[in-house]
């Protein structure tokens, strides 16, 4: 079965679920409408009895590039960003953190509920996870990658602190070292080197990505549901996972700050101007 949404596929095949993130030509990157159809998506498939796991993937050479800037840039869609916030939104633009926080609020919606989902959750990295596409991946409980894969903190890029769970994530996977490393220093980590700090369950040759993505779907769709259930309880329980909403919230409050601030507003016309420039050329 396949259900065709704007910019979010969903495919089930037999026990198992797939969300393809299929916005190539903004890099997979997450405006309104596309964050609540992910919502939407992860939400039917976490609550779907007959779907025993979850893939989530974006199309080739992008995985996710995080919350559209060009969306943020151009000011929105003023029927989306009422929706949730008729008061943020007057007769003038909204403001850039106004608009974050709109795409956020669904985002994060879809980050609880993988979470709390009662099955496992497998991001299918095959390109650029970057930014919010960073913390979606991280978010799920396992990673696998194509060796063509790359993962990037890229926040700061524009003078973003960081979002889409990934300050919460990153000191558990990695220790607080290690993020700090990856969030201030900003590298491109290639698959292998995601791997070698722990960001990564597994790293496959590109072309037996597609063969092994579906053998580790099908293997845990065929595991004992109940018992990965309760053990994904337990180990949210001793991770400290029942903090995560308060953070989602932190996360969101400072960026809405950095959002609204003149290094933002300077960083985001270097990216946009850098876009046209590739565009043209």
């Amino acid at each position: 079965m396949n259900d065709e949404s704007t910019s979010i596929r969903v495919e089930r095949r037999a026990a198992v679920g797939t969300i393809t993130l299929d916005r190539p030509e903004r890099f997979n990157s997450l405006d309104v409408q596309t964050a609540q159809d992910l919502r939407r998506a992860g939400l039917a498939l976490a609550r779907d009895e007959s779907i025993r796991c979850v893939v989530l993937r974006g199309r080739a050479e992008v995985f996710c590039s995080g919350v559209d800037l060009k969306y943020v840039h151009e000011g929105g869609r003023r029927d989306e960003l009422t929706y949730l916030m008729p008061d943020a939104v007057g007769t003038e633009a909204a403001s850039f953190g106004a608009i974050f926080k709109q795409v956020l609020e669904y985002i994060n919606s879809t980050i609880s509920e993988i979470r709390r989902a009662p099955k496992p959750f497998v991001a299918a990295v095959e390109g650029v996870s970057a930014a919010g596409g960073l913390g979606l991946a991280l978010c799920c409980d396992l990673v696998v990658a194509s060796e063509l894969a790359t993962f990037e903190w890229a926040y700061g890029k524009t003078g973003l602190s960081g979002a889409e769970s990934a300050t919460f994530l990153l000191p558990k996977l990695i220790g607080l070292r290690g993020a700090l490393d990856l969030s201030l220093l900003s590298p491109r980590l290639d698959a292998r080197a995601a791997f070698a700090r722990g960001l990564v369950s597994a790293v496959y040759e590109a072309a037996d990505f597609e063969f092994e993505v579906a053998s580790l779907a099908t293997r845990l769709a065929s595991g004992p549901t109940a018992a990965f259930a309760r053990q994904k309880r337990l180990l949210n329980r001793a991770a400290g996972m029942d903090a995560l909403e308060a953070h989602l919230d932190a996360e969101v409050a400072e960026l809405v700050e950095c959002a609204d601030s003149d290094e933002f507003a300077t960083g985001l016309e270097r990216f946009v101007g850098g876009r046209r420039r590739k565009k043209d050329g």
